[in-house]
């Protein structure tokens, strides 16, 4: 693949050419999941985007490293653990289970690292000493902190100067600390909570630290890409490069970075106080991988996206739709396919050539079919076969065709005693488990949609 790949960094607001550091190694870095609760639709969308580049990259570079962390200490998790009253071993071993479990079904590719916070506290303390030693780091009372002011680039992610910041945040409130917007690098454990032995005293590190120290660990000083969800930018991001930049001495921590927007439900952001949360797993028996997998592309990753029955339901009828020309293939793709994801990760334009690809593959012959096959298997869809894909149906709608039937026989007794509403009600319970039906000719006919 010649053509150029063009990325939309936030650190500049630009959409720029992408130049790797190293063209035999390209290195991206992916902020996975903090490990207290089931993950749910909204953090979906960056495992699936973020696997989507990682495909991409390789096509055009021979290695590629892609690191996505998990964060298994934290106040969440202390607290999760504490409200389900089980230990923070269990918890983060489940939900770690879970989410492997979630990337499977969405048919997301393992990336090439995987680390754990957990296993990495040595590395967090060797650059906290690091940061002391240059003096952007302070002791006080056992707590350990970054210097905020003494970093003349802070805000430059987020594009704003520090006083924009700390008022248009929640800043930790803290006696220990100089600054109201120096952050916290390590702080004492309290009793019951997992600690780690440090010169300051048995304690943990902040949420920050664990991303500059993994990054560091597989990727080096300096790296390509950094990506995430758009609420990680500040503080999360911003202190990230803080840090690192700091204890590295580098002028770049990562030179390109990509956030994907919210998923919203009726327009309003998906969060637990809002009470619209909807988790992965609640999908897996119910609707395929592939479907969430092509729902969650259908919008550009920079512009958010609504999640509602509709748009389920139009990515269930598109997949069954391109199964009607399924052929296992291994086709090569040319450049024109796969250009839309080149430009930005454009994955509603590359559908757009999908749903192109597939009226001719329809109408077409067999190497139509395997060029068609091949560019959905390149961005994960069309990944069963179509035996699997009917069988899946039949089991995910977990109804016999008896009851179908049975439920048919109500209907037209209904219609039959002009019983309208009794009838649209069968006819949407038949819905609801997946079945379609239709009256044609006197009958009614049916099949799982």
């Amino acid at each position: 693949m010649n053509k150029d790949i063009f990325l939309t960094n936030n650190l500049t607001n630009k959409k720029e050419k992408f130049i790797p550091i190293n063209e035999k190694n390209v290195g991206m870095y992916v902020c996975g999941p903090t490990v207290y609760d089931d993950p749910h639709i909204g953090n979906a969308r960056p495992i699936v985007v973020f696997d989507i580049l990682f495909k991409v990259l390789k096509s055009k570079y021979s290695s590629v490293t892609y690191v996505r962390n998990i964060t298994d200490v934290d106040d969440k998790i202390i607290k999760s653990s504490n409200e389900k009253n089980i230990s923070i071993s269990d918890l983060t071993k489940t939900v770690i289970k879970s989410f492997s479990e979630d990337c499977n079904y969405l048919n997301c590719e393992n990336p090439s690292q995987q680390p754990k916070a957990t296993e990495h506290i040595g590395l967090m303390i060797e650059m906290i000493l690091e940061l002391i030693k240059k003096d952007y780091a302070y002791v006080n009372n056992n707590h350990v902190y970054f210097e905020v002011k003494k970093f003349d680039d802070y805000g430059q992610l987020s594009n704003k100067k520090l006083n924009e910041l700390i008022a248009g945040s929640r800043i930790e409130i803290s006696d220990n600390k100089k600054n109201s917007e120096d952050f916290v690098l390590w702080k004492p454990s309290l009793e019951n909570e997992p600690y780690w032995d440090s010169p300051w005293g048995k304690g943990r590190p902040g949420w920050h630290l664990e991303c500059s120290a993994m990054s560091k660990k597989f990727l080096g000083n300096e790296f390509d890409i950094h990506g995430g969800g758009i609420d990680l930018i500040f503080p999360h991001h911003e202190n990230e490069i803080a840090q690192s930049r700091c204890a590295n001495n580098t002028k770049v921590f990562a030179n390109y970075w990509l956030h994907n927007a919210f998923i919203t439900m009726s327009n309003e952001k998906m969060a637990k106080s809002q009470g619209n949360i909807l988790k992965i797993k609640d999908f897996r028996n119910k609707v395929s991988g592939q479907v969430l997998r092509l729902a969650l592309i259908s919008s550009h990753y920079k512009q958010p996206l609504d999640w509602n029955d509709k748009l389920l339901n139009d990515c269930q009828n598109t997949i069954d739709k391109w199964y009607n020309v399924y052929q296992q293939s291994n086709k090569d793709l040319d450049n024109e396919i796969i250009l839309p994801l080149y430009d930005d990760i454009n994955t509603p334009g590359y559908i757009a050539n999908l749903h192109k690809l597939y009226e001719k593959a329809y109408k077409g012959n067999d190497e139509d079919k395997q060029i068609f096959n091949s560019a959905c298997n390149f961005v994960g869809l069309l990944n069963e076969t179509k035996e699997e894909w009917l069988n899946n149906k039949k089991e995910k709608v977990k109804i016999s065709e008896e009851d179908i039937n049975n439920k048919i026989k109500l209907r037209n007794k209904a219609r039959l005693n002009k019983d309208y509403k009794e009838a649209d009600n069968i006819r949407d319970y038949l819905l609801d488990k997946g079945v379609l039906i239709e009256d044609k000719g006197g009958k009614t006919i049916w099949k799982f949609k």
